[in-house]
């Protein structure tokens, strides 16, 4: 990989803030990703390029000894940059998480309790009424069929841990297990998210139920709708 100086690297000014840097990191590696690359070795080393300025520049004390001495003055205390796109995103994978349809892959969505307060009247409450209520809830996304991708587009597998949704790292004898920070576990990444559920596969929807309150019912009571 050239030397090329980090802050060219980035296109920012020495006097950058930790957002400026975040925000040109960002782009580069959004630009040049190896799934939105394939095969492109230039790419890639633009990627992993860009990956070491910002380790260095994010860092407050490596941004000084670079600024003073630097590249040299970095390998002097063992920094020698990524050496594959698993490193970078080991590193770097809450940054990954918000590129691909708000993340690395749609999260699995489950289904969550809802709770409405009802007012009713003291007649209601000792005969028993029925009350429409107005329930806000998560469905399917129809414009992407709840993949969480752009029409005529489609998940990919994720090239990090070929679809799998977790790395494997070696620590002595042992193999260490965990969800691939790329794809968030989900073995898949949305280069192109819907434009309706921005790659949630979810949305919201609003809905009105028919509320059967019982006769003889306390003040505080709570029922359970299914």
């Amino acid at each position: 990989m050239s030397q090329r100086d980090y802050y060219q690297v980035l296109n920012v000014s020495k006097e950058a803030s930790e957002s400026e840097l975040k925000k040109a990191y960002r782009q580069l590696a959004m630009q040049y990703h190896p799934d939105k690359n394939p095969g492109d070795h230039s790419a890639e080393e633009k990627f992993k390029e860009a990956a070491e300025a910002y380790e260095v520049l994010k860092d407050p004390e490596k941004r000084q000894i670079y600024n003073q001495f630097g590249h040299e003055g970095l390998k002097g205390r063992g920094f020698n940059g990524f050496h594959g796109f698993e490193d970078i995103a080991s590193s770097f994978g809450d940054i990954f998480q918000d590129f691909f349809g708000g993340g690395g892959g749609r999260r699995e969505q489950t289904g969550a309790d809802l709770r409405l307060d009802i007012t009713v009247t003291f007649t209601e409450a000792a005969f028993g009424t029925e009350k429409k209520v107005d329930i806000t809830k998560q469905s399917n996304c129809n414009s992407c069929q709840g993949s969480g991708a752009k029409a005529g587009t489609s998940p990919k597998t994720c090239s990090t841990c070929r679809g799998t949704g977790q790395v494997v790292r070696t620590q002595g004898f042992f193999n260490m297990a965990s969800p691939c920070p790329a794809c968030r576990g989900q073995g898949q990444v949305i280069e192109h998210p819907c434009n309706s559920c921005y790659g949630e596969g979810r949305v919201p929807e609003k809905k009105s139920i028919n509320a059967t309150i019982p006769a003889g019912v306390d003040d505080g009571s709570r029922l359970r709708l299914r």
